[in-house]
C-alpha cells in the first residue's frame, strides 16, 4: 500500500523534524480513541486537554509518528518517532496540520466539493460520498469534521490516488468559513439552505445567509456555485456567488427557474420517489432516506454530478441505496411488548427548520395497531432572545405532524411542552438523561418515535439507551450499550 506521506513530504510541508525509527504513515488522528495503527498523531491542544500528554499513548497504540511542537519533542522521543515542528502562534501543532491539509490540496487532481448550510449538510455530504464513491475513489470528512481542525485533518488524510473530495464546511460566527474555504479550494461549492441556526451569534438570518455565501470565495477560478433555488435570501447568496470566481451558478430547489428542478415528490414511510429535471433532462430516482428536506437536498447532489461530469443515470440509480446515518434519521426496530416499535435517530443537533423536517418525517411512519408517535425533543441551542419563542412556536409542527405524544428535555422546550394540549404532554424533565425512564415506561408495540434535538441536549444517550435495552438486531444492543 502507497504511504500517505513520506518523510520527506512530511518534513517539506510542515518545516519540521522527523526523528525516530521510520513507520509507514496510512492515516491521521487527533484523538488516541479512534486512532489507528500508522496514523499520524496531532498533538493539537484542545480546549480542556493538551495532545502532548497524549503521545506516550498514541505511539504505544502504534502511531506512524506524533507531531509536537519543538518543546516538547526532546522529552516525547523516547517513545517513539516523533515531527518536531517549529513554535510560532497559538498552536504550532494545529499550524502544522493545515500546513500539511495545504500540501495534500496541492498534489491532488481530484475534483473538489464542499458543502454548508444550516440544515442537511451532513446527510448532503455522505449522500455524495455514497454516490460518488460508486464511480470513482471518493476521499469525504468524516462524521461532522467540519471546524478549524476538522478541515484540515480531512485534507491530510486525502490520498494522492482520490479521484473525488467532499468536505463538509461548518460555522457559528461570521467570518469562520473564509479560512476553510481558502484550505479546501473547491471546483465545485454547495449551500444547502439557510435557516436559524446559531442565531445567538448573528443580528439576522440575512447575516447568516452571508456568512454562508463565504464559501464561494475559496472556489477555484471558473468553479461552479451551487444554490438552493427555494432558500431564503437566495438573491443575498447568489450575490456571493456572483461575486466570486465561480464560472458559473447553478440552482436547486422546486421553484420553476431552478436548473435541477423537482417536478413531482412522492413521499413514502422510508424513501421517496422524484422526478426531476436535471438541467433539462428528465430524470427519475429512488432515495432510500425518507423526508421532503432529504429529497430537496438529493436535488443538489444531482447538480453536483452534473457539474462534475459523472454520469447522472448512474448516480440516480446509487441514490436508492442510501440510507441514514446514526443521528440523522436512522431507523431502529425495538422489540418492545411482545411486538416492534420503531426508532427514529435524529439526535445529531437540532435548529427550528430541522425539527420541523424531522416532524414532517414521523408524521410520514405508519404505526403498528395501538401504535402513536411520540416526539422526544431536546432544547435547541444557540438561538440567543427568541429561543422561548421558537421552541413554542413548534407546538403549530407538533399538531400537523399528528403527533401522540411529545417528551421534552432542558429548560428550553419546557415552553413547548406547557404550549401543549394536556392531551399532547408525555413527561417533561430537566435532561435527557432524567426523561429516559418515563419515556420506556410510556413505549408499547406499535409506536413509532423519534429523538431530536442540539448535540448538547446529550438526546443520543436516550437513542443509545433504547438501543441497549430493546433493539430487535443483537449488534445494535452490543453497540449501543453504556
Amino acid at each position: 500500500m502507497t504511504a500517505l506521506w513520506t518523510r520527506e513530504e512530511l518534513e517539506s510541508a510542515t518545516g519540521g523534524c522527523l526523528t525516530g525509527a521510520e513507520r509507514a504513515i496510512s492515516g491521521a488522528s487527533i484523538d488516541t480513541r479512534t486512532l489507528q495503527p500508522g496514523d499520524l498523531f496531532f498533538a493539537i491542544r484542545g480546549d480542556a486537554r493538551d495532545g502532548h500528554d497524549f503521545v506516550p499513548d498514541a505511539l504505544g497504540r502504534g502511531a506512524g509518528a506524533a507531531v509536537v511542537s519543538a518543546a516538547r519533542a526532546e522529552a516525547l522521543a523516547a517513545h517513539g518517532p516523533v515531527l518536531a515542528v517549529p513554535e510560532g502562534g497559538a498552536d504550532p501543532v494545529l499550524t502544522a496540520m493545515v500546513r500539511l491539509g495545504a500540501a495534500a490540496r496541492a498534489r491532488t487532481s481530484a475534483q473538489v466539493v464542499a458543502v454548508t448550510g444550516s440544515v442537511g449538510k451532513t446527510g448532503t455530504k455522505e449522500a455524495l460520498r455514497h454516490v460518488l464513491s460508486e464511480q470513482g475513489e471518493t476521499h469525504a470528512s468524516a462524521a461532522s469534521y467540519n471546524n478549524h481542525w476538522g478541515v484540515p485533518l480531512t485534507l491530510t488524510r486525502m490520498p494522492r490516488s482520490a479521484r473525488y473530495g467532499v468536505f463538509e464546511i461548518g460555522m457559528n460566527h461570521g467570518a469562520e468559513i473564509v479560512p476553510l474555504t481558502a484550505q479546501v479550494r473547491p471546483d465545485i461549492a454547495l449551500i444547502t439552505t439557510i435557516a436559524p441556526a446559531h442565531i445567538e451569534h448573528f443580528a439576522s438570518l440575512a447575516a447568516i445567509a452571508d456568512a454562508k455565501g463565504e464559501i464561494f470565495s475559496g472556489l477555484r477560478p471558473g468553479g461552479v456555485a451551487i444554490l438552493n433555488r427555494d432558500a431564503p435570501h437566495f438573491d443575498r447568496l447568489a450575490a456571493h456567488a456572483q461575486a466570486s470566481r465561480a464560472g458559473r451558478v447553478v440552482t436547486f430547489g422546486e421553484h420553476p427557474d431552478a436548473d435541477v428542478r423537482a417536478l413531482k415528490i412522492v413521499l413514502r414511510p422510508d424513501l421517496s420517489v422524484i422526478d426531476a429535471a436535471v438541467m433539462g433532462q428528465p430524470v427519475t430516482y429512488k432515495l432510500g432516506t425518507a423526508g421532503r428536506h432529504a429529497a430537496l437536498n438529493s436535488l443538489g447532489v444531482m447538480a453536483v454530478v452534473h457539474s462534475l461530469g459523472a454520469d447522472l443515470a448512474r448516480a440516480a440509480l446509487s441514490l436508492g441505496g442510501l440510507t441514514p446515518p446514526a443521528g440523522r434519521g436512522e431507523r431502529t426496530a425495538l422489540e418492545i411488548g411482545g411486538g416492534t416499535a420503531y426508532l427514529v435517530d435524529e439526535s445529531y443537533n437540532a435548529n427550528p427548520v430541522a425539527v420541523r423536517a424531522a416532524l414532517a418525517t414521523l408524521a410520514g411512519i405508519e404505526t403498528g395497531p395501538r401504535g402513536r408517535r411520540i416526539a422526544v425533543l431536546g432544547d435547541m441551542l444557540e438561538l440567543g432572545a427568541a429561543a422561548p419563542d421558537l421552541h413554542r412556536g413548534l407546538a403549530e409542527a407538533i399538531e400537523a405532524a399528528r403527533v401522540d405524544l411529545v417528551f421534552t428535555a432542558g429548560p428550553l422546550m419546557r415552553n413547548l411542552f406547557e404550549a401543549l394540549p394536556v392531551s399532547r404532554r408525555g413527561a417533561v424533565a430537566d435532561t435527557a438523561a432524567d426523561l429516559l425512564e418515563p419515556l420506556a415506561r410510556t413505549l408499547r408495540s406499535g409506536d413509532a418515535v423519534m429523538v431530536k434535538g442540539s448535540n448538547g441536549s446529550r438526546m443520543g444517550r436516550i437513542v443509545e439507551a433504547l438501543k441497549a435495552r430493546y433493539a430487535v438486531d443483537p449488534a445494535r444492543r452490543t453497540q449501543a450499550a453504556p
